[in-house]
């Protein structure tokens, strides 16, 4: 099975270099990446950086330069304060792209265009890791705090990050099967967020949750279908 996992974040990334010290690092037009054994599988890691730009634009790289039968992203978000708690593992079923103004026409229908249901049938009943199935709104921002109640009362949404939603719309256009899991490292009130200000606290974060991520992985390739015991 050819698996490609996309990390988006800059401090997702250096998380991720730092735990697989001893890979040869190669560079690509969008970004670094590097292959590496998960549990007898190999796995090629690459880095999609942040935004829905550099997440489409990779995506559809791997996509097109590695033919991946398993399209994977793991990284972090930020949680709603009193929806969720930090440190929660997110499989994503379902991405909305929230940050569309449309004033010509529908706006409904427009937010439906960069919408996807993440085809998760493919998953044992019993998930290899414990997880909270919900959906991710993407936005090219951190979360406003005075938009939370929209995107609760529009969305039913928990947490919000960057990419998720460009990913899962060129995997669905080129059909190519997707995992996404999201930690949240942080969250976000009406008093703001915890990590806002604070990059040391996002980075200590991040760690764990990225640390938590690839240690689980070879069990979620075991589930698609690969090699991982």
């Amino acid at each position: 099975m050819n698996i490609v996992v996309l990390i988006s974040a800059n401090a997702e990334w250096r998380t991720v270099k730092m735990l697989f010290p001893q890979v040869q690092i190669r560079n690509s037009e969008m970004g670094e990446w590097f292959t590496r054994e998960i549990d007898f599988q190999p796995v090629l890691f690459f880095h999609g950086g942040w935004g829905k730009i550099s997440a489409a634009a990779s995506a559809q790289y791997v996509i097109d330069h590695f033919a991946p039968d398993l399209l994977v992203n793991l990284g972090t978000c930020g949680g709603f304060e009193g929806r969720i708690a930090a440190g929660t593992i997110i499989l994503v079923e379902k991405t909305i792209v929230y940050d569309i103004i449309e004033q010509m026409g529908d706006p409904d229908e427009a937010i439906a265009d960069y919408s996807t249901v993440i085809d998760l049938s493919w998953l044992p009943s019993e998930l290899p890791g414990v997880v909270k199935p919900a959906l991710l709104v993407s936005g090219d921002r951190d979360i406003v705090a005075g938009e939370i109640p929209m995107l609760i009362d529009r969305f039913e949404a928990v947490a919000a990050d960057w990419e998720s939603g460009a990913i899962a719309w060129v995997a669905h256009k080129n059909r190519v099967r997707l995992l996404i899991l999201r930690g949240v490292s942080d969250v976000v009130g009406g008093d703001g967020g915890e990590a806002y200000g604070n990059f040391d606290l996002f980075q200590q974060r991040t760690d764990q949750i990225m640390r938590r991520l690839t240690g689980e992985l070879g069990g979620w390739i075991k589930a698609a279908g690969g090699q991982a015991s």
